[in-house]
């Protein structure tokens, strides 16, 4: 599929190097400019204050300034937390920054009930869950082995539970929403160059503020660079990122334009896992990797986003966004095809490979709507949600492979010690390849949703109900149906610092394409998911403690499996049939505390037990092990604390993970593990040092399970880097 997009990579310097040269002088300009979002903000905002004395500030709780956030796009009515009846769990731009995190992998211990499957992909309350989504839409630059790098993210939004009425197909363990960054009119700039052990080196520049002259926008500007071996042998990671942004006023409302563009070549990829025994032991090295130092997996991105937002009146508020989304990803990679004793000990020893030629060419449009109408008849308070979104989203794939054997071979993929690996013995150029085969697929999806939210007294009552149309198409399989969701929710502040909250609301997923094929059984009904959740809110002493604690029960039916007659119609195609029922049931518990005016601890776990309540009897269920789910622990707690020496401008944190012990996909134990990372943090006027340890005792452990051909992921060794940041 030809790439037609209107920014190339000339362009995109030309047009970066503008803005940053425009903002410096807008800031010259600008009056009330605003004080830099960074270390120095308080005494900064005390300065431009003189009400304001150092003893208020030391009063305010750090964990309210830090990992708190009161803006949540992901439920797409803004609701204090302590009156919404859904759950979602907010990860802002101070935590990111002080975990060191770069991408959305680092993130996962910080939630609760999510643990990492694989690449960009999680098991979210018992369920496989890959759905992502950029400021409400759909839309992903990351093609799929590829992970979000969280440069240019503000905040990470994890909406909990099945969410079909809100944003329609989806899995029900819940799904992810990256909050952007936006133009701002204070001017902000920050530049920082980071180093660290496994040679990595980096760099990045943000700046945004007002542009010159009178009723100027407000300007982006964001730059990102930084390369790095990867602890596997072979494998390292080169990112690049250029962002851009306006905002521009038009009278009552405000029209966002962003653009951005990535760029990823990660050699030695695509990364599958480590071999291990049935014990969940590592037969390899953790750094023993299965690709050729010439594989490599290439990313090019690009994205256009444009958001209207236009609050009509107090009681009307309206915003349209529509985001265009391109990538092409290129991948040539030596597939682990098989595990085999090589020297008749009886322990296996090497591995079989496969040699891979891919080539992922998408294309995506989203647009959504929505219109929030506030009134009050008699004595109820309504709130009422209306809007529409669309997707469609097209995939060419080329790919083409050659086998190889338990021996070494001309024109195909030498096997590879476990143990003792040997690279280069074969040269992949010199290998036999088929021609190219070509699948096309599209998807596409339409829904309108109504939603009210109706307050009487301390009681708040919420229902909602979603119409979606949905097409899938590969080749000449087409499959298209409607469907509507629901959501009901009830809310009882007991006091203004503690409600009860109760929810249900439903969910579906078109089965896969290729399963619709009249010859195989199809087309088939949707996958359904209900939950019940219920649960106590907090946010006690003057806000310094919150916490949530919840407990559900999610039901997934209607899942495809093999049937087991085979190939009832004789038509040369074994059948399916649509049935099964997976039901998970689990606790969480959140906490942020302020323990002092300096000390910061914030804690998540959860309980969960996902169980196969219903078979055909005959077969298994996609990513189940027996009665059991694969990567689905039963206990997960992670925790974070920070502990500030404001005399010294100094804080120290530490940060804990726990998983419990898990299955893979083909039965073999994932064992337990517990991870703790650390962070020094020093700041001083307009400075800022971070100095970060990942995995500070160094454990080897597996992060997740696969199958036992491709092994275990494992986690990644110690490593330490050291971050200096500029701010003005």
């Amino acid at each position: 599929m030809a790439i037609a997009f209107p920014f190339v990579s000339f362009r995109w310097g030309a047009a970066l190097a503008a803005l940053m040269a425009a903002l410096p002088a807008a800031h010259a300009q600008a009056a009330g400019a605003g004080v830099p979002d960074g270390p120095d903000r308080t005494s900064a905002n005390a300065a431009a204050d003189p009400s304001v004395t150092e003893e208020e500030i030391v009063v305010v709780g750090r964990a309210r300034q830090l990992y708190r956030v009161d803006d949540i796009q992901a439920g797409r009515l803004p609701t204090d937390p302590l009156s919404s009846s859904i759950t979602i769990q907010v990860i802002d731009a101070d935590l990111i920054a002080d975990q060191g995190a770069r991408d959305a992998q680092d993130l996962y211990r910080n939630l609760s009930g999510v643990t990492f499957f694989s690449y960009a992909g999680v098991t979210a309350r018992g369920f496989r869950q890959e759905e992502i989504f950029f400021d409400g839409l759909r839309g992903d630059p990351y093609a799929g082995f590829s992970v979000p790098v969280l440069f240019n993210i503000q905040q990470v939004e994890f909406l909990k539970g099945p969410a079909g009425m809100l944003y329609g197909p989806g899995a029900p363990g819940g799904l992810f929403n990256y909050v952007t960054k936006r133009p701002e009119e204070a001017f902000s700039a920050r530049a920082s160059v980071v180093l660290g052990t496994e040679a990595r080196r980096g760099a990045a520049f943000e700046i945004t503020g007002l542009l010159p002259g009178a009723g100027a926008p407000a300007g982006r500007l964001g730059v990102f660079h930084e390369d790095r071996n990867t602890p596997r042998r072979n494998a390292d990671s080169r990112t690049t990122i250029f962002d851009a942004g306006l905002s521009l006023a038009l009278g009552q409302a405000d029209l966002i334009l962003q653009a951005t563009r990535y760029e990823q070549d990660l050699g030695g990829n695509r990364l599958r896992g480590v071999p291990v025994d049935n014990a969940g032991r590592f037969i390899a090295d953790r750094r023993w990797n299965h690709n050729e130092a010439s594989d490599f997996l290439a990313l090019e991105a690009n994205v256009a986003q444009a958001r209207l937002e236009w609050p009509v009146s107090d009681a009307l508020a309206l915003d349209a966004a529509v985001r265009f989304a391109e990538n092409v990803e290129t991948q040539q990679y030596h597939e682990p095809n098989g595990l085999f004793d090589s020297d008749g000990d009886g322990r296996v020893d090497s591995s079989r490979r496969q040699f891979r030629d891919q080539v992922r060419d998408g294309q995506s449009l989203s647009v959504g709507a929505n219109a929030i109408w506030s009134a009050t008849l008699g004595p109820v308070r309504n709130r009422v949600l209306v809007g529409v979104d669309a997707f469609r989203g097209d995939l060419v794939f080329d790919g083409r492979s050659v086998n190889g054997t338990n021996v070494a071979g001309p024109g195909r993929p030498t096997p590879l010690s476990l143990l003792n690996p040997a690279y280069g013995v074969t040269n992949p150029a010199a290998y036999v390849l088929p021609p190219f085969t070509r699948s096309i697929t599209r998807q596409e999806r339409a829904g309108a949703y109504l939603l009210n939210e109706a307050t009487l007294g301390r009681f708040i009552g919420t229902v909602g109900v979603r119409l979606d149309r949905f097409s899938d198409t590969s080749g000449p399989v087409r499959f298209e149906d409607e469907r509507a969701t629901w959501r009901a929710g009830a809310v009882y502040r007991v006091t203004d610092e503690v409600s009860l909250y109760a929810q249900w609301a439903d969910s579906f997923e078109p089965q896969g394409v290729a399963s619709q094929d009249p010859r195989a059984g199809g087309p088939f009904e949707p996958t359904e998911g209900t939950i019940v959740e219920g649960g106590v809110r907090t946010s006690l002493f003057g806000g310094r403690l919150q916490s949530t604690l919840a407990a559900y029960e999610i039901v997934r039916t209607n899942i495809l499996q093999a049937d087991p007659r085979g190939d009832v119609g004789g038509d040369g195609v074994n059948d399916f049939v649509a049935f099964g029922e997976v039901t998970s049931k689990g606790a969480e518990l959140d906490l942020a505390v302020d323990l002092t005016d300096d000390w910061v601890l914030t804690a998540s776990y959860a309980y969960n037990d996902t169980r196969i309540t219903a078979t055909n009897g005959r077969t298994t269920l996609t990513n189940s092990v027996g009665d059991r789910f694969a990567n689905a622990p039963e206990h997960a707690l992670g925790f974070w604390t920070r502990y500030q020496f404001r005399p010294l401008g100094l804080a120290v944190a530490l940060g804990g993970d726990f998983v419990d012990v898990r299955t893979s996909l083909s039965g073999q134990k994932v064992r337990p593990y517990t991870v703790f990372d650390a962070s020094l943090i020093y700041e001083a006027d307009t400075w800022r040092a971070l100095l970060r340890v990942d995995n500070l005792l160094d454990q080897t452990y597996a992060a997740s399970g696969f199958i036992d051909r491709t092994g275990h992921f494992p986690g990644e060794p110690r490593s330490v880097f050291v971050e200096l940041t500029r701010q003005w």
